[in-house]
């Protein structure tokens, strides 16, 4: 009798869960994959695409609005709710079943039940069988974080239930300054909803360039959004008697009635129920994720973890390449370490926000001579639709070597403009590299190859002897 049922087992079937059993199929392992819910993880069921079908959705008002100043006449509009959700669900189902199918098409085997480590190589399954593995990856991914227990939070949805709400609502409060609630923000905005986003913090997108911060707001603030920051909601009430209304209390004193209310404030680590502590898996004190060394190998020596469940950068891609990595590592005998360093990101907002590489403060605090070029402008576009908004074009330069170290852009297709970015800043492409490079003429990009002065420099004072 063999010692394991399986070389490899999966916990998991999110993108980093699926891609690690994918490769390590293809290099001769058998590999069984567990999944408790959908195939597909929070990305491609509750996460990033249906998310990216709601922005686009939303675009369209913003569309109708500028066809004027282009000429065209375009009667009254009208939005349906239901058939954005019913068209949305459709294309999840199908991107479910390709999912599905691209792992039994590797030879891996799906197991659709919850899965819990007994202990090193034993996995017990909520279908009750069990299954011995000699290896096994923990991709469970995370979920969204309510925070506190304030009173009034069972009258709160997450971005989990925002995919499947009954009725668009006409008031909405967001509690939240990441991307995840500006996201929404924009889309529920976009969609014809009055917003208001409610965030702890001086300025929302904690982490990203100031001046993408400060550029963000003020384009939000000029759709309508509004954004109250220094401030946390502490009550949700139910007002019974106007139907489904609730008024939000907040630390500052005042409230807000609305229709829904919804919290984004984070994402903790799916890690409770797995089984973590009966076999010696440490978590990250400082984070709550599963505790990894570069190879995503966990404190016991034949456990792996990848993506969101380890708290490191909590990106799809991400996810992928540290799936990928593994396998090659484990199972196809090429070392592979991910490097987390300069990855592209970006934030589904309206306007948009891609960037990659070191903020403005970042740089400052790790070269002595930094270079600054920056472009604010209006689109073509606008100057025709007479749309008043602008675009923000940020170059970050270590002024000793002129590499580009940091892209920062807040503007239509501003993510793709940096995933082509990003293959210069990792390549280590020169300031020189960008001017020797062709404009390509009428485009708002075009602004990261003609900027030839530098709006700001900065040089650090040596310490003091």
């Amino acid at each position: 009798m063999a010692e394991f049922d399986v070389d490899l087992f999966v916990i998991g079937g999110g993108s980093g869960g699926v891609r690690a059993a994918r490769i390590a199929a293809g290099y001769g392992a058998q590999v069984m994959i567990a999944e408790e819910y959908r195939m597909g993880g929070t990305c491609v069921i509750r996460g990033c695409v249906p998310k990216k079908l709601f922005v686009l959705g939303s675009h369209v008002h913003q569309e109708i609005e500028d066809a004027a100043g282009f000429g065209w006449s375009i009667p009254s509009a009208t939005f349906d709710w239901p058939t954005l959700v019913a068209n949305k669900d459709k294309e999840i189902a199908r991107l479910e079943g390709i999912y599905t199918t691209n792992v039994e098409k590797s030879g891996a085997q799906v197991v659709k039940a919850r899965a819990a480590i007994e202990d090193a190589h034993t996995i017990s399954l909520s279908n009750g069988r069990t299954v011995r593995a000699n290896t096994i990856l923990i991709a469970t991914g995370s979920t969204p974080n309510h925070g506190p227990a304030i009173p009034g939070i069972e009258h709160v949805i997450s971005s989990n239930e925002a995919f499947h709400l009954p009725e668009l609502p006409k008031r909405i409060v967001i509690q939240g300054g990441g991307y995840i609630a500006l996201e929404f923000a924009g889309i529920f905005a976009g969609l014809g909803s009055d917003v208001t986003v409610i965030y702890r913090g001086d300025n929302i997108l904690r982490g990203f360039d100031e001046d993408v911060r400060a550029h963000l707001r003020a384009e939000m603030e000029k759709q309508g959004i509004n954004i109250l920051t220094r401030c946390t909601v502490n009550k949700v009430d139910k007002v019974e008697r106007h139907g489904r209304e609730f008024t939000t209390h907040l630390s500052n004193g005042s409230s807000i009635a609305s229709d829904l209310v919804m919290f984004a404030i984070g994402r903790h680590p799916n890690v409770a129920g797995l089984g973590l502590e009966k076999v010696g898996v440490a978590l990250n004190q400082r984070n709550g994720g599963i505790s990894v060394d570069g190879w995503s190998r966990t404190s016991v020596p034949n456990i792996y973890a990848i993506g969101d469940v380890t708290h490191r950068i909590n990106l799809t891609p991400v996810a992928i390449r540290e799936g990928h990595a593994f396998a090659d590592t484990v199972f196809g005998k090429r070392p592979v370490q991910v490097d987390h360093a300069t990855i592209p990101t970006a934030v589904f907002s309206q306007p948009e926000v891609g960037t990659v590489g070191l903020t403005e403060a970042e740089a400052r605090a790790q070269f002595s001579h930094v270079d600054i070029y920056k472009a604010d402008f209006r689109p073509i576009k606008s100057t025709m639709s007479g749309r008043n908004t602008r675009v923000l074009m940020k170059l970050v330069v270590d002024g000793t070597s002129d590499r580009v170290v940091g892209c920062h852009v807040v503007g239509d297709a501003a993510a793709e403009i940096i995933q082509a970015v990003a293959i210069a800043v990792k390549m280590k492409a020169t300031k020189a590299d960008f001017d020797s490079t062709f404009a390509l003429h009428p485009t708002a990009a075009e602004e990261l190859v003609t900027m030839r002065t530098p709006t700001a420099r900065y040089v650090r004072e040596a310490a003091a002897e």
